[in-house]
């Protein structure tokens, strides 16, 4: 009786150990493979309990969108300027059985995703211009790169879901030669805008001026005008109030020789009975 207890105690501790050894379980995250001798003998497992033999072993491959973030990495453009470029991708195993055959581990995976990932990127970023990157041809750059290297990296069992730009920079030496540039170009528009604004000052300060002599000839015209006929009206009104009385006429333009020639500067040498002095000699 005691034999067939310890047999049974032997045989279910073999039981349990065959099971530990032959029984194993993929996570919702993970697909697995079963190899022999390192050597597939399954197709990528699904998550869930699994069986194989004790002297096979198991390698589990994660089943969710991974990111790699490259290393940044100069690029030069069309333009022939060199741009500084930080990226990342985000991809999958597609085929955890290609995937092993292929590459075998993760980190060999993500050495072939960064090879590819940059050659596309250089070969892509050389056929704009430094200013299409950083603005406004960006995203159709990354939908292409995108496309071209998940056709790539099919043959590795690895699937390309996006490669971004994270930034884009300069290198130093160039920022400053760039910065400079821009320097100078400012200046040099801003030279020609002075230019223009003198120019332009000029044409003005010059058709003003014109515009003034010409206001000011009409004026002068104008003005010689209604003083001629303000002399003829004047002249006629003293014609006519003088006609009515000839020797008051006479009287006030004496009056008026008298005013203008008798000074404390003025010396007359005339005969007393001089016509010029009548007037002074009588009280009438």
């Amino acid at each position: 009786m005691d034999k067939i207890k310890s047999f049974l105690l032997v045989l279910i501790v073999i039981l349990a150990l065959g099971g530990w050894f032959c029984f194993f379980i993929v996570d919702q995250t993970q697909t697995a493979i079963v190899l022999e001798l390192g050597k597939p003998v399954s197709d990528a497992l699904k998550p869930g309990l699994h069986f194989k033999l004790p002297y096979q072993n198991v390698i589990y491959f994660d089943s969710r969108v991974l990111e790699y973030d490259a290393p940044p990495a100069e690029i030069l453009t069309k333009d022939k300027k060199n741009l500084v470029v930080d990226n990342y991708s985000r991809w999958k195993i597609k085929d955890p059985l290609l995937f092993y055959r292929s590459v075998r581990t993760i980190s060999n995976g993500i050495s072939r995703i960064d090879d590819i990932v940059y050659s596309q990127l250089r070969a892509a970023l050389g056929q704009y211009l430094l200013t299409e990157i950083v603005s406004s041809k960006r995203a159709e750059i990354m939908q292409r790169v995108t496309k071209r290297c998940d056709a790539l990296l099919q043959d590795y069992g690895i699937e390309i879901l996006d490669v971004r730009i994270k930034r884009a920079d300069l290198p130093p030496e160039n920022e400053r030669a760039i910065y400079n540039r821009m320097r100078a170009e400012r200046e040099r528009q801003a030279k020609r805008y002075r230019s223009e604004g003198r120019e332009e000052a000029a044409k003005i300060r010059s058709q003003a001026d014109k515009e003034r002599t010409v206001m000011l000839a009409q004026a002068k015209e104008k003005a010689e005008i209604l003083k001629g006929e303000g002399e003829a009206l004047a002249t006629k009104i003293y014609a006519e109030a003088f006609s009515k009385d000839p020797d008051f006429y006479k009287f006030y333009r004496s009056l008026e020789a008298y005013k203008k020639s008798l000074t404390s500067k003025t010396q007359f040498i005339l005969t007393p009975d001089s016509e010029f002095f009548k007037f002074l000699k009588t009280s009438k």
